[in-house]
């Protein structure tokens, strides 16, 4: 894909994002970003383009996005971000870093990124505008729903179910058949043995709700 690409976000995950563009040999055209401070400067060589507005002056068919929003706990305004500009016919491909190893068995939806050292195993469902950050291991038979992030370092055991919109924190581990609900929140180094609600925050060894 020679078009070129503009980041969603000038943060540390977008940071992480261009790197991962430039692994694959893409063009990074800019960065986007809502704080005004930014916009001008240069952030690892590539320049901050201003707001949401700018990506409104390009056609559709003469870019593409990355979302580079992170979020800790809290998806929705990567969700609202990615749908507003979805509805405007712009497209988000899935990005794979080099170094994932990701089955041929396993399905992606649009604009999820697969960060460096990520596996994903056979027959997992992967949603769309979904992270999985550095090191995330997912196991076989794994359903992950729209807009969720699952963090560095996290482990899903084999047939985990994780609802949209939730956040599998840094090192947390869930063990083989265990379901997360929408929106839930697994806090950092979390140990999930039972069935977490939608909405609900889990931290522990074992994991509990606050």
């Amino acid at each position: 894909m020679n078009i070129p690409v503009i980041i969603l976000g000038a943060g540390g995950h977008g940071r992480v994002v261009l790197d991962l563009l430039k692994s694959l040999g893409h063009e990074a055209a800019g960065f986007i970003d809502r704080n005004q401070v930014l916009w001008g400067q240069l952030i690892d060589g590539v320049p901050v383009i201003g707001g949401d507005d700018e990506i409104l002056k390009k056609p559709p068919g003469e870019i593409r996005l990355a979302m580079g929003l992170g979020g800790v706990g809290d998806n929705r305004p990567r969700m609202s971000l990615y749908e507003m500009f979805c509805a405007r016919g712009y497209l988000f491909p899935c990005f794979f870093h080099p170094s994932s190893i990701v089955s041929g068995t396993a399905s992606t939806g649009g604009a999820s990124m697969v960060m460096a050292g990520v596996v994903i195993q056979t027959g997992c469902i992967v949603g769309k505008n979904v992270i999985i950050n550095t090191g995330a291991l997912v196991d076989h038979d794994c359903s992950i729903g729209d807009h969720v992030h699952i963090a560095p370092g996290a482990v899903l055991s084999g047939g985990v179910t994780v609802g949209s919109g939730a956040h599998i924190g840094t090192g947390a581990v869930v063990i083989q058949n265990i379901h997360i609900g929408e929106d839930a929140v697994v806090a950092a180094g979390a140990v999930i043995v039972r069935d977490v609600s939608r909405g609900s925050v889990v931290m522990g060894v074992p994991g509990r709700e606050r």
